[in-house]
């Protein structure tokens, strides 16, 4: 059979087994099982167990369920209700300072958990009725903070960087760096849209400032900073050159999970105990998906799918940037149905050589990619973060978080465009720290 033909109906297979309910890590070795056995023989099928651990025996590995635990530490606590305090005491004379404020603890609070679901539920619980109760627009209170819930995946440390890096063997430290700038510009973009879209409402009294004493300012620092600290340091001891990936996130957990206990009194061994429990599953599901996204893999190449896939596309002769702009088409619906990570093991094996042939650079298009995966996380069918802002403010309608969320989906094409006018601001710090590749 041929290799385009067969690839199709793999592909085909595969949304169907996705679409029947199964989890996207089972279904993947259901249908890789499938094929091998089918076309290569039962013999293939020996491979199985051998590839699916091998691609789980990587030292690099441990950085995921380590960044987990430190964002599910931070996540436990009142860190997200803190920062936003903090931020909007401080930024209270800016114009819509408040929504500002949600928008740049988002930025933080995604830094410190690397979760979106997490940074929606930890600001938005109290962003949302402070915003509401203020008078900003339901549309405004809900969508800036599903939008800015988003930053999760981007900002580092990201645990969909460190995935990416794993799968395209690419420097996990360079990828932090590729997402602080561009992580930076969709900010100032969500907060841009924000502002002009609470000013258009007309209502006044959102816009005008609040005051607060300086001893007021500075008292709510000290359970904020901490934390930041921690931040700023994970980052200085990965590029500084004192330790690796993993064991900078080792020591970032351990850290995050002491400041939790001592900071915000988290004595309860329950409460402990529920944090590390569910790090645990989150580890085992990215893990489960990435050793049976290993599988996928090899079916594909040992079926020459991936290699035919890729000639073909090469075999087109068409303008670099027409490619991209059918890459990020293919991106943005594959993010519509599946999580990222799933999108990111399951494509890398076939998007590398094409990247590579058309001269892209790999980290700049990891931010792309990440970007979006940003879209589908406030876009339906799946949506993840407009159905935690749902349960987190029942009395605003589904519809109107989306509606509010579409407008942040515009800033992240604006980003992407930027980016592809602009690639440096995903390459330049990378380089600036780490040296040109």
């Amino acid at each position: 059979m041929d290799p385009l033909a067969l690839g199709l109906l793999v592909a085909v297979s595969t949304i169907f087994i996705l679409f029947s309910g199964v989890s996207v890590a089972v279904g993947l070795l259901i249908v890789s099982a499938l094929f091998l056995l089918i076309f290569d023989g039962s013999r293939s099928l020996e491979m199985m167990p051998e590839i699916f651990f091998a691609d789980l025996n990587s030292f690099t590995i441990l950085s995921i369920p380590m960044f987990i635990i430190m964002g599910a530490a931070v996540a436990s606590t009142r860190a997200g209700a803190d920062l936003f305090e903090a931020l909007e005491r401080w930024l209270t004379r800016v114009p819509g300072g408040l929504v500002v404020s949600n928008l740049g603890a988002c930025a933080l609070f995604a830094a410190m958990s690397g979760s979106s679901p997490a940074t929606c539920a930890a600001i938005g619980k109290m962003g949302i009725p402070e915003m509401q109760k203020r008078g900003y627009p339901d549309g405004v209170a809900a969508g800036s903070i599903a939008a800015g819930g988003t930053l999760g995946i981007l900002i580092p440390p990201s645990v969909t960087m460190i995935v990416y890096g794993i799968a395209t063997e690419t420097s996990i430290g360079r990828l932090f760096l590729s997402g602080i700038l561009p992580g930076v510009l969709l900010t100032v973009l969500f907060m841009a849209w924000s502002i002009y879209a609470t000013w258009r409402s007309g209502n006044a009294a959102v816009l005008s400032p609040r005051s607060y004493s300086l001893k007021e300012k500075l008292e709510i620092l000290p359970r904020v900073v901490p934390f930041v600290i921690v931040i700023i340091g994970v980052l200085y001891a990965m590029y500084g050159g004192i330790a690796t990936t993993s064991e900078t996130a080792a020591v970032g957990a351990i850290l995050c999970l002491g400041m939790a206990i001592v900071i915000y009194r988290m004595w309860n061994p329950r409460s402990i105990w529920a944090v590390l429990r569910d790090s645990t599953r989150e580890s085992v599901m990215i893990l489960f998906i990435m050793a049976a996204a290993g599988v996928f893999s090899y079916m594909m190449s040992s079926l020459f799918i991936t290699q035919s896939v890729a000639q073909w596309i090469a075999d087109l002769a068409v303008n670099r940037w027409v490619l991209m702009g059918i890459i990020n088409l293919f991106l943005l619906v594959a993010g519509f149905f599946l999580p990222p990570v799933a999108v990111i093991l399951m494509t890398a094996p076939i998007l590398m050589p094409i990247l590579e042939a058309a001269q892209f650079d790999p980290y700049w298009f990891a931010v792309i990619l990440t970007i979006n995966m940003e879209i589908g996380l406030i876009t339906p069918p799946v949506g993840l973060n407009l159905f935690v802002i749902n349960s987190i403010a029942p009395k605003i309608p589904l519809k109107t978080i989306l509606l509010g969320s579409l407008p942040y989906v515009g800033c992240m094409f604006l980003a992407i465009l930027i980016l592809c006018f602009v690639p440096e601001l995903a390459t330049w710090l990378p380089d600036a720290v780490m040296g040109p590749m």
